[in-house]
């Protein structure tokens, strides 16, 4: 008997929920006052996304000052007004690193044949 009421009453408002989703049998002040809730939800969201562009931007700025603090106090340049002589000061560098370091930079084919015959030529010379 229980579950026949509980069934009657949940019945009762689904039908209820189903009649307004449809949207066919709405009145014209039903139908307007669900533009007016979508145009409000609209609305919020547009009012939404523009405070999250500004707290980025905010927060942007932020980590730009500080960044800036950091450059200035170890007489950092920034990546973006770094000349094009970059990976010359790349080059010098890998050359001071270990032989066996993780962050040293790869050799080209190129570069891999040449000590390859720079190889040869110094063992032809040492047996001469």
């Amino acid at each position: 008997m229980a579950a026949f009421i509980a069934k009657q009453m949940v019945g009762n408002q689904l039908s209820a929920v189903k009649d307004i989703s449809v949207g066919d049998n709405l009145s014209a002040e039903e139908k307007e006052r669900l533009a007016q809730i979508e145009k409000e939800r609209l609305e919020a969201l547009k009012e939404q996304e523009e405070r999250r562009k500004e707290k980025h931007k905010k927060m942007e700025e932020e980590r730009e000052k500080i960044r800036k603090g950091i450059r200035d106090k170890y007489n950092l340049k920034k990546k973006e007004a770094a000349s094009m002589d970059e990976p010359d000061e790349l080059q010098k560098r890998d050359s001071f690193s270990s032989e066996t370091s993780l962050n040293r930079r790869k050799k080209s084919p190129d570069e891999l044949m040449s000590e390859g015959e720079e190889d040869e030529l110094t063992s032809m010379l040492c047996c001469i």
